[in-house]
């Protein structure tokens, strides 16, 4: 299912955050959607900032405010959401008890939150003008705790429903394929195909928005593939089964028409495997190990004995090498490698063995010595380990890569398809059994070269996409040699010729798909594409970075940390007081709402930032924030502008001098991203950072007063600068 309990308090996915003082909220519950995550950012980034607010005993009244705002804030979100989950659970009967528990224990964590930050219940100011505070900080984390644990239940609990949905959605499709598998007549094969197509667009759509919200890249590369067979294979079986009921005395055509349905099938359960999170039995097989996966493994391992030299024994590393030679066998023995690349592989190989068993002896003597060169040859010797298995993977990279371009070039006419098409059409059965051994060799190439690309790939998810590609080309290649039987045996029947050329199209696409995927592992070998991190639901990074160059991994001194921590804590507390002037507008769709939250969002990510959390992780990732945060900031002050023209003279002059404070910043955030970050990277985080946060302050100031002017007009909603005009032009 979609929520698990990992053991010990949380799996990767867990919901983490921390305070200043190294407390810890972890919900145990591991997190395998985005959609789940982001809903919790804003509630973490809220409780956070208020449990880092709470480690002194004096505060100032400002300060005392500000915390009992965000406390506010938290309790009437967690009312808000607590509505909508007792929604979902009168909607799931199955459900409803789970949901309406976790609803009750959120409902009594947010009261508490609010509770324990009411400044009334505190002491007066004292003669300096600040607050002794005796609250209950353990009280307020186990609370914080429970909170987060039990919104998290619930929200696990609504993906559930989803995953129900998706289930349920199969379930009909399925029942119509049987449907149509058993069907025998035209006019009823018509209206349950209607009715199937419908159910199989509904599934698309359930499964797509399922496919993007996944966080792990593994299942998101599968269900890709399962509905891309599923999407091809729905015109395949329109098709094969009509041709089925033209001819249905037709061996070939039943055979070719069982391949589609078997097909999908196995696609379905597929999705439904991923979507429950079922363990596949392949995943653990270790001989699907590619190359790129045992090279990268055994490097890990060696690099732990710097650290351990007990960690491992010498009898895994063994093993763990002969796996990856054997896997080079693939390549050595195919009847595609040249003699060059194989020779070469050969050598590679042998020189592979012999600096790992190298290596195993200094690192059985290093056991006994434990000295400093003893330290120092087995570092030598791991470096040497790593260039020969390099050098290795290259070379099988090149023989892969050379062999998958060769034979698209080749085969990039189809002339076996063109010839298969004309000899059904003339009925030449001799003709086709010599097209359809061609067709078979090439089939057998394909699958070859695309075994060959996996243990190459370079990444998880390509290697996903490698298998699909081999397992689509060894099944498409029997089915078009017996839809080109079925035409040959019934040359002047139309439908067979439709069914013949839906299969070629199939492999003609799948020939193109394969050349994309060359295109995909040449720039992971060559380091053109790295991990992505999007700014929530910002729009995705330009490709004006032309200038940027590699950064110095120089850390900065703790005098520096320091200073950028406490500058990015005050941003942390901007970011919670612009979503506590958020909290008052009752239209979320308002433009002016939508840009501050935005804004509100990023800041919070700049902050967990100077943490070292967060999305953000290099400096192309601070650039591009940077760039969408100033872009945020002009179109909030584009949307003031517009609310300002509905107002009186003395409002909207005050409302556009506010706003002109807030432009030049903007302007000038967009110049600071225009200079290289390669030289003093934290001394210009440093800039930036005080840049946003005098722009946060601008922001909550324009949030309350825009607030404040809208509640004055005496409307909910503004009406746009055209409409008032038109409405002027009417009175």
């Amino acid at each position: 299912m979609a929520t698990s309990t990992a053991p010990g308090g949380g799996g990767a996915g867990a919901v983490h955050s921390s305070n200043a003082s190294g407390l810890a909220f972890d919900s145990g519950l591991e997190i395998r959607t985005r959609s789940v995550e982001q809903t919790l950012l804003p509630l973490v980034s809220q409780i956070t900032t208020l449990i880092n607010h709470k480690d002194n005993t004096k505060k100032s009244d400002k300060t005392l405010q500000a915390i009992q705002r965000v406390g506010q804030a938290v309790n009437l979100a967690v009312g808000r959401f607590v509505k909508v989950g007792e929604a979902i659970a009168n909607e799931n009967w199955d459900l409803k008890e789970e949901i309406s528990i976790a609803c009750i224990e959120a409902k009594q964590a947010g009261e508490t939150i609010a509770s324990l930050t009411d400044v009334t219940k505190w002491n007066h100011l004292e003669s300096d003008g600040q607050v002794t505070i005796l609250t209950d900080k353990t009280g307020v984390v186990q609370a914080a705790r429970l909170l987060l644990s039990s919104v998290t239940k619930v929200l696990l609990l609504a993906d559930q429903v989803v995953i129900k949905q998706i289930v349920t959605s199969r379930n009909k499709v399925l029942a119509t394929m049987e449907r149509l598998e058993r069907v025998n007549s035209f006019q009823e094969f018509v209206q349950i195909f209607s009715q199937f197509g419908n159910e199989m667009v509904e599934f698309a759509y359930l499964t797509g928005d399922r496919q993007n919200d996944l966080k792990d890249e593994k299942k998101k590369a599968r269900m890709a593939v399962a509905r891309a067979v599923l999407e091809k294979g729905t015109m395949m079986l329109l098709t094969a089964s009509k041709t089925c009921l033209r001819h249905p005395s037709c061996e070939s055509a039943h055979k070719n028409k069982e391949g589609v349905f078997d097909r999908m099938r196995a696609a379905l359960e597929k999705v439904i495997e991923i979507v429950t999170d079922c363990r596949l039995n392949r995943d653990t097989d270790s001989s699907s190990v590619s190359i790129f996966t045992g090279i990268k493994e055994l490097k890990l391992n060696m690099e732990a004995l710097r650290e351990n030299v007990y960690f491992e024994s010498k009898e895994n590393l063994s093993a763990a090498l002969e796996v990856i030679l054997e896997r080079v066998e693939d390549f050595t023995d195919s009847a595609y490698t040249s003699h060059e690349h194989r020779e070469r592989i050969l050598e590679l190989s042998a020189q592979a063995r012999t600096e790992v068993q190298q290596f195993i002896s200094v690192w059985m003597q290093a056991q006994s010595r434990k000295t400093k060169s003893a330290a120092e040859e087995l570092e030598l010797t791991v470096l040497k380990v790593s260039h020969s298995l390099d050098e290795l993977r290259k070379e099988l990279h090149c023989t892969a890569m050379q062999l998958a371009a060769d034979l698209l070039k080749f085969h990039a006419d189809h002339v076996v398809l063109k010839a298969l098409k004309v000899t059904g059409v003339e009925g030449n059965l001799e003709a086709l059994a010599e097209y359809a051994c061609k067709l078979s060799e090439q089939k057998e190439q394909l699958v070859e070269t695309c075994r060959l690309l996996r243990h190459v790939s370079g990444t998880e998810p390509l290697e996903i996409t490698c298998m699909h590609a081999e397992e689509t080309f060894q099944v498409t290649g029997q089915q078009i040699i017996s839809a080109a039987e079925t035409l040959t045996l019934h040359p002047s029947s139309k439908i067979a010729k439709e069914n013949l050329d839906v299969f070629c199209e199939a492999w003609e696409s799948q020939i193109s798909d394969l050349a994309t995927l060359l295109r995909e592992i040449s720039d992971v070998f060559e380091g053109r594409r790295g991990e992505k991190y999007d700014h929530l639901s910002l729009p995705k990074p330009m490709k004006n970075n032309a200038n940027l160059k590699s950064v110095k991994s120089d850390k900065p001194d703790s005098e520096e940390q320091a200073k950028i921590a406490k500058l990015g804590l005050k941003l942390g507390l901007l970011s919670s007081d612009a979503d506590c002037e958020i909290e008052k507008w009752e239209d979320d769709d308002n433009e002016i709402v939508r840009h501050g939250r935005n804004m509100s969002r990023m800041a919070y990510s700049l902050y967990l930032f100077t943490r070292g959390e967060g999305p953000l992780k290099t400096s192309q990732d601070l650039i591009h924030f940077l760039e969408v945060f100033a872009t945020e900031g002009l179109k909030l002050t584009s949307s003031i502008q517009s609310f300002s023209k509905q107002l009186k003279d003395d409002d909207k002059l005050m409302l556009l001098l506010e706003i002109n404070k807030l432009i030049p910043l903007c302007h000038q955030l967009q110049t600071i991203t225009k200079t290289s970050l390669q030289s003093k990277v934290f001394l210009k985080v440093d800039k930036c950072v005080t840049k946003i946060r005098s722009m946060m302050t601008l922001v909550v100031q324009l949030l309350s007063l825009c607030y404040k002017l809208l509640k004055k007009m005496g409307n909910d909603r503004w009406v746009s600068a055209t409409n008032k005009d038109a409405m002027d032009g009417q009175t």
